[in-house]
């Protein structure tokens, strides 16, 4: 039994996006759980043609490792499906991440590809999404191992049901924004789950605005980036650490064992960080 589970806070046109993408699967999965990190759902959302569960985990800051953990335990599967709302599964996703869990049970990474602002037409995306210039370009029908399980990342990843247990699930410490994926393959990796990249499990990435760096998120990276590094002995979200202290709001290097908080952002720096024409995210 296959599960798709996705995480949505607002959103509604993407997550509308995501469901007609699990409506057109070569291969339809025998679900798909919404946790939702509000407190209702949205109305009028198409019919995925799959029995649809929905919960909800409210909270502030998003609490993205509860949610995806309140997901997985409602999920009725023994094969996971994790998708970003703002993921548009192509229609031969769940029948190769299912394909090559059958054969290689572990962690499987998809490729993901950006789309350009604008509205989506399902016809043209396979024709217009990007690869991420730092990710691995796969033919449709490769199996690449991943050398870091440090790769990982939550747009779009499959595993069993058991090397979800065997990782303990994500650490629902992280609070907010970043570094609950991260530690979480750290834990598959001390748990000695594979990981690899998969060729032909494609998601398109609908397009929005980012901040860069991500000044809006600044007080849950560092306070979940210090967690990282004490369980871990290692820093996580290195490049935005690195950002931050080139703005002079921490002092902070990679061979650091702490942050030294300096000054917040200001309200006209974090409004100025913010970009919508960026693609990669």
């Amino acid at each position: 039994m296959i599960s798709v589970c996705t995480l949505v806070r607002g959103r509604e046109g993407h997550l509308a996006q995501l469901l007609a993408g699990i409506a057109r699967q070569t291969r339809a999965p025998d679900e798909i759980v919404i946790a939702y990190m509000q407190d209702a759902a949205p109305s009028g959302l198409p019919d995925p043609g799959v029995r649809l569960r929905e919960i909800f985990v409210p909270g502030d800051p998003m609490p993205l490792a509860r949610a995806r953990n309140a997901a997985a335990a409602a999920a009725q599967g023994d094969t996971l499906i994790f998708l970003d709302v703002d993921c548009i599964p192509s229609p031969t996703l769940v029948e190769r991440y299912a394909a090559v869990l059958a054969d290689a049970p572990g962690v499987c990474l998809g490729e993901v590809r950006y789309l350009p602002p604008g509205p989506v037409d399902p016809a043209t995306l396979p024709h217009i999404g990007e690869r991420h210039p730092a990710k691995p370009a796969l033919a449709d029908d490769e199996v690449r191992p991943v050398p870091s399980h440090g790769e990982l990342w939550g747009l779009s990843f499959a595993l069993p049901r058991l090397a979800w247990d065997a990782a303990g699930g994500m650490d629902e410490g992280y609070v907010g924004y970043g570094g609950e994926e991260t530690d979480f393959a750290w834990r598959l990796h001390a748990a000695g789950v594979p990981m690899a990249w998969v060729g032909g499990a494609v998601a398109w990435h609908q397009h929005h605005a980012v901040h860069v760096p991500p000044l809006h998120q600044f007080d849950p990276i560092l306070r979940n980036a210090a967690r990282f590094r004490e369980r871990w002995g290692r820093w996580c979200m290195d490049y935005w650490l690195g950002q931050f202290a080139a703005a002079g709001l921490i002092r902070w290097t990679a061979d650091a064992t702490a942050i030294e908080r300096l000054r917040d952002p200001t309200p006209a720096e974090i409004a100025a960080s913010r970009r919508g024409d960026a693609l990669f995210s």
